[in-house]
């Protein structure tokens, strides 16, 4: 009988060294005294990492926000688009903030929210006058950033047969647009506000307003409560005013229409 019992051991000793036996899974967030949110550095006006390595943006203020209603405290990690399901899958974020909400990823994570709805919109060199649309995209080169997934809504969702192009960031995608190789970047409309906000001159939003996203925030799987503890902040963010401000403060000189900033309807917690 000895061993089964120590090998029996072992493993559990092994599982708990290695991963936690699905630890991660299964802990709420709730548990937590800080909570740590992934949010975009490279994202003006929706999250920007400082020169001194504070950050600032839409999602700072608003995990701020929801922490402070669910009586934590939060401190911030960046999370590129590539890297934010892997950041909440070993552990190293509590949500993960700027993640649409679809069923693809609905099969790996959770998702609390949506907490801002948006449309994918495009931004173009100013000069440019015959892109109005995202037909207008056939055979132009788009910027990809890896792990978005806004490039694949353009030519897989819409069927437009844009040439996508590769990149690490937005900062890259601007850089690219802004020396001719790429003819448009295309995701939330709030993103190309805030590049839009802090380049000035030289490129235009086009307002075409193609598809409804719902943006989310995104936990692991198998905690409800903690899903459901920032859906309540949520609402309330919204019921008293706060999301409005938030918006007007870091879209307001941008030309978005923010005339209407109302609660979403959630996705539920599974």
């Amino acid at each position: 009988m000895r061993r089964p019992i120590a090998a029996a051991t072992a493993l559990l000793a092994g599982c708990l060294m290695l991963s936690g036996c699905g630890r991660d899974e299964t802990t709420s967030i709730l548990g937590a005294d800080a909570l740590v949110a992934g949010v975009r550095p490279d994202l003006p006006g929706i999250g920007l990492r400082r020169p001194d390595g504070t950050f600032e943006g839409l999602d700072v203020d608003v995990s701020r926000y929801l922490a402070e209603r669910m009586g934590k405290k939060v401190r911030f990690v960046p999370a590129l688009a590539r890297d934010r399901e892997r950041l909440l899958r070993d552990g190293d974020v509590d949500m993960v903030l700027t993640f649409w909400i679809e069923p693809e990823w609905k099969q790996r994570l959770a998702f609390a929210g949506p907490y801002l709805l948006s449309y994918q919109d495009i931004l173009v060199r100013d000069g440019e006058k015959k892109v109005r649309g995202v037909r207008d995209l056939r055979g132009r080169r788009i910027c990809a950033v890896t792990g978005s997934g806004a490039a694949e809504a353009v030519t897989v969702e819409r069927e437009v047969p844009a040439v996508p192009v590769t990149a690490r960031s937005y900062d890259e995608c601007m850089v690219m647009l802004g020396d001719g190789r790429i003819d448009a970047v295309t995701t939330n409309d709030t993103i190309l506000a805030g590049l839009k906000t802090r380049q000035g001159a030289g490129f235009r939003l086009l307002n075409s307003r193609f598809g409804e996203r719902r943006t989310g925030i995104a936990i692991r799987q198998g905690d409800p409560d903690g899903c459901e503890a920032l859906n309540r902040a949520i609402t309330e963010m919204y019921q008293d005013g706060t999301m409005a401000k938030f918006m007007h403060t870091w879209f307001g000189a941008s030309g978005l229409d923010l005339s209407d900033v109302e609660v979403p309807q959630f996705e539920g917690c599974l």
